[in-house]
């Protein structure tokens, strides 16, 4: 099998696209790099969407964290606390298996059935778990950033009269967002690699279409080589960290446009502990 075969036969392969099998003798470079990468798609979805619907709670989280009302406050703590509190593979299996014990008929609300058999897939109910996991971590960041707002930006608001949401949307969720978001990148990092964990978890691959470690796995055991696939699989992580950092960084440099001088760049900082 040639390269150009192989991309075509397996560049789609983990979405369901091009070769139902996977390969029995051709384990060569070309098709190493181009199966790990069609399983990154799904790394990628993965964190997309849960970077893009975490970030909407995290908010709603931190503004509630920050509520005098202890109706609000206490339970955005305790959500806080015991994801934070918890490993995220932990999460993932606790998951699972509250998912597999719902009935598999569905559950009726106000008499329409809500299937649930769904939740029980990794595209789903892995996802939940990781948009669960990275709004705690992200509404800590953001909670911390909200009680970081200068007072004189505070000030100066009421000064203009501002008041509400309309004091909130101008002022604060800004300058918000700018003190937060060079922590945020790192979470938004930490959250890609973590997708890598939906491999060890109970959420199952449907006809062997997994992500990049599910491929990079596959070819260590056939190979009996980790030390080909698995680098394979750091360098497209790596290449996606680049990627990020890229976005990001574009991202911190809009939030301080307003700022005299250039814009605190953006470091990595991996977290070792978590």
């Amino acid at each position: 099998m040639t390269c150009a075969e192989a991309i075509t036969n397996y560049a789609l392969r983990s979405i369901g696209i091009g070769e139902r099998l996977l390969p029995r003798t051709e384990f060569d470079l070309c098709t190493q790099f181009t199966l790990i990468g069609s399983g990154l798609i799904w790394n990628v979805y993965f964190g997309v969407f849960a970077l893009l619907i975490g970030f909407f709670i995290a908010n709603g989280l931190a503004l509630a964290k920050a509520s005098p009302n202890p109706l609000l406050r206490k339970p955005a703590e305790a959500f806080i606390f015991v994801f934070r509190g918890s490993p995220l593979f932990i999460q993932f299996f606790l998951a699972y298996q509250i998912f597999v014990l719902l009935p598999r008929s569905g559950i009726e609300l106000f008499g329409i059935t809500v299937a649930t058999g769904w939740l029980t897939k990794a595209w789903a109910g892995a996802l939940i778990v990781l948009i669960l996991n990275t709004a705690a971590y992200s509404a800590e960041i953001f909670y911390g950033a909200l009680q970081s707002v200068p007072k004189g930006d505070l000030e100066a608001a009421d000064a203009y009269g501002l008041t509400g949401w309309h004091r909130f949307r101008r002022v604060v969720w800004p300058t918000m967002m700018r003190l937060a978001w060079p922590a945020y990148t790192n979470e938004a990092i930490f959250l890609f690699h973590a997708t890598t964990l939906v491999f060890f978890s109970s959420f199952p691959a449907y006809a062997q279409q997994g992500d990049a470690l599910y491929y990079g796995s596959f070819f260590a055991d056939k190979t009996f080589n980790p030390f080909v696939a698995y680098p394979i699989v750091a360098g497209y992580f790596i290449l996606l960290t680049l990627l990020l950092i890229l976005l990001f960084g574009v991202v911190n440099r809009r939030l301080n446009r307003h700022l005299p001088g250039a814009a605190r760049r953006i470091r990595y900082r991996p977290q070792l502990i978590r």
